[in-house]
């Protein structure tokens, strides 16, 4: 398929109008990081994370108002793609020490209802789990899987047939899906996700996902200074920067804007930016590349006028692998569910802007270079 065949635009005329267009949204999505902020995942901040799919439509207002009775705190409670979804957030670990009575009271209740008039003993207890030992073995079994099945998370201490023991586990989203399935008999539901990171863990997630990106970049450099030239090389990375920084300044501009779309800054969004940069440079090589070879069969025309030509030859191909691939990430957008969301929107705005800074950041930076300088380019 050959679109733009005969295409003939002065992109490089237009490059200081650009400049102002990308400086106006660099601009505004910096004021939005550093006055709104971005918002962390689970992931970078460390705590507990429960998403809850109803059958039935909820009233959020409702949800918020029937977890701020439990005992947790401030619990973040807000809408999960849609009006059955539930996502709870709480910075906390583990329960508070002083909720574990009411936990152990409600799991002791669950025991005394199922089997009426049966003993136990406490053989271990810690802060985020108790182990409870029972008489016989059918005994065991049986309040093992009544446990479950409201909500708590158990397991027999051994797999042997004489096993007498069941461990109950007392986490912060076990509390929380009991306690909404007790104020919520009429409206079951299912979890679909439940992530736990320690607040230690989280903030090495973050220095580890900026090296990625910075070490990314840094290999860039040096990989394209070998390839072209070192201004070709400089130039590809400042474009990088430019969509990063674009794509974290819309994250900042939208979060809260758009419902449904989960704009936290998680794993799976710093993929996409590590995808992103690969998309970008990929396109930016081909450009250059096409750059080269013009420049070394009319090597007596101008720069500006060897790179015009060398962008519109490579229009046609750059076109076609934007729209296809827009088509597939626009699929992924609507039909991927909440907790891909975030990646797809991240790669959107990653192939427009990568595809727009190969030519008006990456080839103006080069062109501008060589024009300030006086110096020749020659390969």
């Amino acid at each position: 398929m050959r679109l733009f065949e005969n295409l003939n635009v002065n992109f490089m005329s237009k490059r200081t109008t650009f400049y102002v267009v990308s400086s106006i949204v660099l601009l505004i999505g910096l004021l939005n990081i550093l006055i709104r902020g971005l918002q962390f995942g689970i992931d970078f901040k460390g705590g507990t994370e429960v998403a809850i799919q109803f059958e039935k439509p909820i009233d959020i207002a409702k949800i918020r108002n029937e977890v701020n009775k439990i005992g947790l705190g401030n619990v973040e409670v807000k809408t999960f793609g849609g009006s059955t979804g539930v996502l709870l957030r709480t910075e906390l670990q583990e329960i508070p020490a002083n909720v574990i009575p009411k936990v152990k009271a409600k799991i002791e209740s669950i025991i005394g209802n199922t089997l009426p008039g049966i003993s136990k003993q406490v053989i271990d207890s810690t802060y985020n789990s108790i182990t409870y030992n029972f008489p016989e073995p059918s005994a065991a079994e049986i309040i093992n899987n009544k446990l479950f099945e409201a909500g708590f998370q158990t397991s027999k201490l051994s797999e042997e047939a004489t096993n007498t023991a069941v461990i109950v586990r007392l986490g912060i989203s076990d509390w929380i899906k009991e306690n909404l399935a007790e104020r919520f008999p009429d409206n079951p539901f299912n979890v679909l996700k439940e992530d736990k990171v320690g607040p230690k863990v989280g903030k090495e997630l973050k220095t580890d996902a900026i090296i990625a990106v910075m070490l990314s970049l840094s290999v860039i450099l040096i990989y394209l200074g070998f390839r072209f030239k070192f201004v070709f090389a400089v130039g590809a990375v400042i474009a990088l920067f430019h969509d990063i920084l674009i794509t974290l300044g819309l994250f900042a501009i939208f979060y809260g804007l758009i419902p449904g779309l989960n704009l936290e800054i998680s794993i799976s969004v710093v993929a996409a930016f590590l995808t992103l940069v690969g998309y970008s440079i990929n396109d930016t090589v081909i450009v250059f590349d096409r750059v080269r070879e013009h420049m070394k069969l009319h090597k007596s025309l101008p720069l500006e006028e060897n790179m015009n030509n060398a962008i519109n030859k490579t229009m046609s191909r750059t076109l076609i692998t934007v729209f296809t691939t827009i088509l597939a990430i626009i699929v992924l957008l609507i039909f991927g569910g909440e907790v891909l969301r975030g990646f797809a929107f991240a790669l959107l705005i990653g192939m427009i802007t990568g595809t727009y800074s190969s030519i008006f950041i990456a080839s103006a930076f080069v062109l501008e270079v060589a024009n300030r300088t006086n110096k020749k380019i020659e390969f």
